[in-house]
């Protein structure tokens, strides 16, 4: 056996690093290829620790992304992400990764998927192929390249960098998971058809939860619903077997009323990326994972999301969509405890510290749409060349 050398670019966007291929220097046939893929992450890992890959062992840093051009007139490039589970044989391409969606157009710049300016703005075209929607990429462009370093920080990444602003036009689900699958009648954007519902779990009781499809599906609780307060990190959360298991359950039977999983069982097995479960409080002083302290006057809301079962280091892309989303409309739990100001933006609190989003709404009867989610961030290339994998 010798080992196979496919071209490979290592990636951060966000607050998350991935493995970024172009798709026809992968195996077409989906087992074939999800199986290489997990190997170059180095998974699964028994021990959990990514040793033997290129995986950080971690939600955040064991991700992939295949990219080609796009066959669409109004898209440059389509991007599919996969999340490979750390411990067992899984590529959950559920879903979007909202951190990484900023590292896709660098990449295809650099790529030559498409050309941008010498100097200037690149705007990027992306079809998000997990989820069937729209992102607009801002690139920044020097000298004919993608500017990559620059003075914006970004709580959660170390460094500063270039900053990318990101537009994901119209984020709500309008497929699976839509009003048909869930037996609701509040379209795509509320696939029950409440802003609200009540959850009524086994062990854990009732759990009053907004259920939305913005960026990704996901389920937004009361930090209180799950004994918790907030301000907390991960240390706090994610070595409490008791806390992360009534979590999982939240999640998975929101995942049986969004009409995405049949069964609980079947979510937490089968289903693990997407939706994910976030929770929310009140405005209130914490010392971030960094030891900077964010004072409660500085933020709106309090928002703390799982990630593959963990507490997330700090906020996925996608769950910033859907807080934006439901700041932005009345009658959902984040709306409650802070919403959107008069420009549609929300400033929410997170674990490594703060992040401000916006969103554009529009009503058309009883139903509520999202038109559109601003946010920045930043991405850079960490390493480019090829990876090694065994092979026949």
């Amino acid at each position: 056996m010798k080992q196979l050398r496919i071209p490979a670019v290592y990636m951060r966007g966000g607050t998350s690093k991935g493995v970024f291929f172009l798709a026809h220097d992968l195996p077409a046939d989906p087992t074939e290829r999800d199986r290489l893929l997990m190997r170059v992450i180095g998974s699964p890992d028994r021990y959990g620790k990514h040793t033997d890959g290129m995986g950080g062992a971690t939600s955040s840093t064991s991700k992939v992304v295949i990219l080609a051009k796009s066959t669409r007139p109004d898209c440059d490039v389509d991007y599919l992400f996969g999340q490979v589970a750390i411990d067992r044989p899984l590529v959950d391409w559920s879903g979007n990764c909202g951190n990484l969606s900023a590292a896709v157009g660098p990449f295809a710049l650099g790529a030559g998927l498409l050309e941008g300016p010498a100097d200037g703005e690149a705007v990027v075209r992306i079809w998000q192929a997990n989820i069937s929607k729209k992102i607009i990429a801002h690139v920044p462009m020097r000298g004919g390249e993608v500017q990559e370093l620059g003075d914006f920080e970004l709580d959660g990444v170390a460094f500063p960098a270039a900053e990318v602003k990101l537009e994901f036009l119209d984020p709500a689900d309008d497929g699976e998971g839509g009003e048909a699958a869930a037996g609701g009648g509040g379209g795509a954007t509320f696939p029950t058809g409440n802003h609200i519902d009540v959850l009524d779990i086994a062990g854990v009781g009732k759990v009053e939860a907004t259920l939305i499809n913005a960026g990704n599906p996901t389920v937004f609780v009361d930090a209180a619903s799950l004994g918790l307060k907030g301000t907390e990190l991960q240390g706090d959360v994610n070595g409490d077997k008791a806390v992360l298991a009534r979590a999982e359950a939240v999640r998975a039977l929101g995942t049986v009323m969004m009409g995405i999983a049949s069964t609980p069982e079947e979510a937490t097995a089968r289903r693990p990326h997407t939706p994910k479960l976030a929770y929310v409080a009140r405005p209130a002083g914490y010392i971030a994972s960094d030891g900077r302290a964010v004072a409660a006057g500085s933020i709106d809301i309090l928002v703390r999301i799982f990630s593959m079962g963990v507490l997330h280091h700090a906020m996925t892309g996608t769950g910033a969509v859907a807080i934006a989303a439901a700041a932005a409309i009345p009658g959902t739990l984040v709306h409650r405890v802070a919403p959107a100001g008069p420009d549609g933006r929300v400033r929410f609190g997170h674990p490594s510290g703060a992040l401000r989003v916006g969103a554009e709404v529009r009503r058309h009867g009883e139903h509520w749409q999202v038109g559109k989610v601003m946010m920045s961030r930043s991405a850079r290339r960490l390493m480019e060349g090829w990876v090694r994998v065994p092979g026949g």
